[in-house]
């Protein structure tokens, strides 16, 4: 939530009761997208592959996890809508769905958010295992195991997934906090607003909160996905 008041330039609450608005459809947001990134991405890779048992090359890889990733978005982007409407404005979540359940609404900063989404699945699918290899390759002697190159690999793509998408994350937050468009009109009316207000640095409110947070889901993740992977392919890991 800190990161969302932030980048809509709104006052910061440590109310208990605040910053745990929108964390149902938070959750369900997470839950389905990462669902979808992994499914979408896996039967992008295996098309790639052509079921052939072989590595991808690191621009199959990232391309995998790009279209992925703005696939999601089709379901990520109104979660995300109804939750930053009930952290500016109170409410459940199911008062929140209806009352932006219109064609003019649903899909508020759906760009934004694909753009976002698909640079955030690179990062997380697709950049930890490119840089874990190039680690235990280049440097066999300090990263002998996939364990010790993997916190180097999620700094890197929590830090790629971070920086190169919030912009796209900052406009679609600010599109999405003001469903009336009192302030902020579509996509391009909302890059000049913001950067008419704070310039560059505009585009990188919140960015902390959203950094420390993604370097965390990016080492879980590729945790979970090296861990979950042989379990439901063990002929793709023998």
């Amino acid at each position: 939530m800190q990161k969302n008041m932030v980048q809509q330039g709104q006052p910061i609450s440590m109310d208990p009761r605040k910053l745990y608005r929108g964390v149902g459809a938070n959750c369900v947001n997470m839950g389905s997208c990462t669902m979808i990134q992994f499914a979408v991405g896996g039967s992008l890779k295996k098309a790639v592959t052509g079921g052939e048992n072989r590595p991808l090359k690191p621009y199959e890889e990232m391309g995998c996890g790009i279209s992925a990733g703005m696939f999601s978005a089709l379901v990520g982007s109104p979660l995300e809508l109804i939750m930053i409407q009930q952290q500016r404005k109170g409410g459940n979540t199911v008062s929140t769905a209806k009352s932006i359940a219109t064609p003019n609404n649903i899909l508020r900063g759906f760009i934004g958010a694909a753009v976002r989404e698909g640079l955030w699945t690179c990062g997380y699918l697709s950049i930890p295992p490119i840089v874990r290899g190039q680690l235990m390759t280049s440097f066999p002697d300090t990263f002998d195991t996939n364990a010790k190159a993997r916190i180097p690999a999620a700094l890197l793509g929590g830090m790629f997934a971070c920086y190169l998408t919030h912009p796209f994350d900052t406009v679609k937050t600010c599109m999405q906090g003001d469903i009336e468009r009192t302030k902020f009109k579509g996509f391009l009316h909302t890059v000049r607003t913001v950067n008419s207000e704070s310039g560059f640095f505009g585009f990188y409110r919140g960015a902390t909160f959203r950094y420390g947070r993604m370097v965390i889901a990016v080492g879980m993740m590729d945790f979970l996905q090296s861990m979950i992977g042989p379990l439901l392919y063990p002929a793709k890991f023998a």
